[in-house]
């Protein structure tokens, strides 16, 4: 991996995932009008949590994302505290999404997925 790249995740809603999964898995959609600010996270755990917690009583479905930015676009973002010391984030303003789009490293990737009864596994969610 790329030194010049940061590892950042997103817990994502089935609505997100279906706009990621239209652009090729390379591009996050447009904010919506009341959605000013883009929130990836610095760790997996705290996205798996909101995924849990928050995307699957919402949306009966919750997906735990990966991608890398490359590091000099993000040398620009603060990286916020938003609770306990490992709860880390950036806030991307919606109108710079475009350019955070254009420094993505890779593919955006599903690692986990949360239903009502749990976890998913990788073979459950290929249907092996």
């Amino acid at each position: 991996m790329s030194p010049d790249a940061v590892t950042l995740w997103r817990p994502t809603g089935p609505e997100e995932l279906e706009l990621v999964r239209a652009s090729g898995w390379c591009a996050w959609p447009p904010r919506l009008p009341e959605q000013p600010i883009f929130y990836p996270v610095l760790n997996e755990d705290y996205a798996a949590r909101i995924a849990r917690e928050w995307n699957v009583p919402a949306h009966g479905v919750g997906y735990v994302t990966r991608f890398r930015v490359e590091r000099s676009f993000l040398d620009s973002y603060e990286v916020h505290q938003a609770g306990g010391r490992t709860i880390l984030e950036y806030w991307i303003p919606a109108e710079d999404l475009a350019e955070l789009n254009a420094h993505i490293v890779g593919p955006i990737e599903v690692v986990r997925e949360f239903r009502p009864e749990g976890e998913v596994t990788p073979a459950e969610r290929s249907g092996s």
